[in-house]
């Protein structure tokens, strides 16, 4: 092992003397995916820049997109809550616990079943809806300054398109889970209905 390391740091791709890296650009094992590269320090940058903004809501990061699906559902199982943010359902139910200490949700246990746990948003949350909807635009206007309509349509678009290669490559994306076995044929027939 400690020869190859060896051979490895002889090696000029090993030693930075390639662009990149701290110079500017991608670093030299990035070189091969630029668009990659990219996409993942924005999306570092935009998660940041949403935290800022979101905490004078007094949430964290995350817990945004949980009260989002409670606004637009009713009262809704844990169980399923967990598979519809596709977290780990310990992250889940420590955002769930703050969020109920902070009076922006209830739980209670199901009376059909007294082993799932039900999950709604409080009526106290209502007003943290509209501080996330504003954090949300403000964010949007960051994140776009400087284009203008038409280009915001085009990334908004090209976007979908990397989401998509992205999701039939992981088949990963939680939307989809039930039709891992379903044809593209299907599956944009059932995103028309």
């Amino acid at each position: 092992m400690t020869s190859e390391r060896a051979e490895r740091t002889d090696d000029p791709a090993c030693t930075g003397d390639l662009p990149g890296g701290l110079a500017g650009g991608p670093p030299g094992a990035a070189r091969g995916g630029p668009v990659s590269h990219s996409l993942s320090r924005v999306a570092r940058l935009h998660r940041i820049a949403a935290g800022k903004l979101l905490r004078r809501t007094g949430l964290y990061p995350g817990q945004e997109f949980l009260m989002m699906r409670l606004w637009d559902t009713d009262t809704v199982r844990q169980s399923e809550l967990i598979k519809a943010m596709d977290l780990d359902p310990s992250t889940v139910t420590k955002m769930l616990q703050r969020l109920d200490q902070a009076g922006y949700v209830k739980r209670a246990a199901d009376p059909e079943d007294r082993r799932a746990v039900l999950v709604e948003a409080t009526g106290e949350s209502c007003a943290l809806r509209s501080e996330v909807a504003d954090a949300w635009t403000d964010l949007e206007e960051q994140t776009l300054a400087g284009l203008d309509d038409v280009e915001r349509k085009e990334l908004a678009r090209l976007l979908a398109k990397v989401e998509e290669n992205l999701c039939r490559e992981t088949q990963e994306c939680p939307e989809r889970r039930g039709e891992a076995g379903a044809t593209e044929e299907e599956r944009r027939s059932a995103d028309r209905e």
